[in-house]
This record gives C-alpha cells, structure tokens and sequence, in this order.
C-alpha cells in the first residue's frame, strides 16, 4: 500500500512478520493483511533462513513487500531486529506469520498509541484461530520473579465481552506487539540471545522499566494458529521456553531475590518438572530441559545476555 498524504491522521505503520518454514502460512496471513483498512502500511518478511521452504514465493505473490533473506536462522529477535532497521514508521507491529487479521484490526492500535506519548506498546485481543470465539490474550500480569511465569487472564476462556474494555497490561503479546520507534530508540532492540521466547516479554518489561506503559487494546482482535514452527509440546519448544524462561530470570531479578529464585528453582522447580517428564516417560522431553538447564550453567558469566543491542549497535556492525 502507498503512504496516505494525511501521515497526521494516518501516521506510518511498519508491519514485521519473520518466515520459517511455512511461506504458505506467511502468505495467508499477507492476504488478510493487504485487505486491511488502514491506508498507510510498509510490510516488511523477514525469512529466517528456511531450510524446507521456498520462500521466494513471498516476494512473487506479494511485490509490494520488503522481502529479506537472511541466509540462517537468527531466532525471533534477531530476524525481528533486521526487519525494525530496514523499517520506516513511526509504529512498528510484529506480527506472526501465523495469524489473520480482521479488516478494521489497526485503527484502535494506532489510536491507543496516539493517545498517550507514555504508551510505549500494546497487543489487540488474540484469539485462537483453530478454535472459534476462544481467547489466547487480553493482557497479561507479571512475571513471577521465582517461577518465571505469568498469568494470562484470558487463555482458554471463550470471549462472551467480559474483556471488553482497555487496560494496561505488564507485557505485550509477541504475536502481535505494536512498539514506538521512539521507545526502541530509547530502550533498545530485543536480546538476541533468547533466539526464541521470552525476548518480547523481556523487551516489555525494559520498556515499563523506562516510564512507558504497556496497554490491551480490546477492540482490536487478531486470529492466532499458535505453534506451528515448532510444536505444542516439541523438544524444541521444550528446550527455547525454558532456556529462555531462566534467561529473563538471570537478566530481570536482582540481588537476594535472584538468590531466592536460584534456590526455588534447583530445589523445587527443576525436580518438579523433570519428574513430570519422566513419569509421562516423554524422555525427549526430559532432554530438552536438561539442555535448557546446561545452558545456563555453560553461560555462567557471559556478559553478553545482559546487554541490549541498540539500532546504532547494528548500524556499526553494518
């Protein structure tokens, strides 16, 4: 879509969705998505070096995108961070290439964001695409520095309007996350070092850290299939959510609460969920966690997974 004259009324939208794999998925999502009614969009596919694909065939269904290769798998942030560099607006989505998008999606989202220069992100209402009317998200609270999770108020329940109304959320949902290019310039890009899960929720929490408040838009609605890079309950999800679930532990609690979380987890958590495993005698998935943990371990004083590449950071490199 060409820029609308009145940038006022209509300010830039960069819409960023990473392929992996699945350029048939990424392509329906780009059909919803060039039916919308906002008038001033750049589409940015960020294909994260498909191995099983042939992911050209974004680019020959959909001229009008900004279609990029990167050559290998840069995980979530990293494919994600390119694509923000080559963009243009003054907002930024990522967007999953695993979604539909109802025509009159943006509107609200922009509208939140232009209300309030405070505001430095929000997620619409994210239901789930395979089962019809149930919610994924409607905000989310905090993580719990000891265990790592958080509660979503809305999973699994079906929407009969009792989430009709906005509220600030702790973190955006990565399925859809609008995020001011003025706040990415300030707090910076997302960690590539979590490569998959958690680095929007890390980012979120760095960007209420900064003074911005993070809102659900309840009159915004996107469809979610959820899952299909890497499996419901696949090792490799297995071993990315908990690599990274201790990753935002080790980079957001500090000081005795992060001896308390160190303690709650070898002594509770950890023996809890590999038992679980073992007695479901799902021993691929016991792996995984056992990787996940080793990790940390391996990474014990590495004090890259603390910093935070900013768009200058990546402009030197370049």
């Amino acid at each position: 879509m060409e820029p609308d004259s009145n940038t006022a009324k209509y300010p830039l939208v960069s819409v960023i969705t990473v392929n992996f794999n699945h350029s048939d998925v990424t392509c329906l999502m780009l059909e919803s998505l060039f039916q919308i009614s906002y008038p001033t969009i750049e589409v940015i596919v960020i294909d994260n070096g498909s191995p099983d694909d042939n992911p050209i065939i974004i680019k020959e269904k959909f001229p009008q995108v900004t279609y990029m290769e990167t050559g290998r798998n840069l995980g979530f942030a990293g494919a994600n961070n390119l694509g923000i560099l080559a963009s243009k607006g003054k907002y930024i989505l990522l967007l999953n290439n695993d979604t539909i998008v109802p025509k009159g999606f943006l509107e609200p989202l922009v509208a939140k964001m232009e209300s309030d220069p405070m505001i430095g992100a929000v997620s619409p209402k994210i239901k789930l695409y395979f089962h019809p009317g149930m919610l994924q998200y409607t905000g989310i609270t905090d993580i719990n520095p000891y265990t790592g999770r958080s509660y979503s108020r809305a999973l699994y329940k079906m929407d009969e309007g009792q989430f009709d109304e906005d509220m600030i959320t702790a973190y955006a949902h990565g399925a859809a996350m609008m995020v001011s290019r003025k706040v990415l310039e300030e707090v910076g890009l997302m960690n590539t070092t979590y490569f998959l899960y958690y680095e929007e929720l890390d980012l979120g929490y760095r960007i209420r850290e900064a003074g911005y408040k993070i809102w659900y838009v309840h009159n915004s609605e996107i469809f979610h299939k959820e899952s299909i890079s890497t499996g419901k309950h696949s090792p490799q999800k297995t071993y990315y959510i908990n690599r990274s679930r201790f990753l935002y532990l080790r980079r957001n609690v500090k000081g005795t609460k992060f001896i308390l979380t160190l303690l709650f987890q070898l002594l509770f958590s950890i023996p809890k969920n590999s038992f679980k495993f073992l007695l479901q005698r799902r021993f691929d998935l016991f792996i995984a966690y056992m990787k996940a943990i080793g990790w940390q371990i391996g990474t014990i004083g590495n004090r890259s997974i603390h910093s935070n590449p900013t768009m200058a950071d990546y402009e030197l490199k370049s």
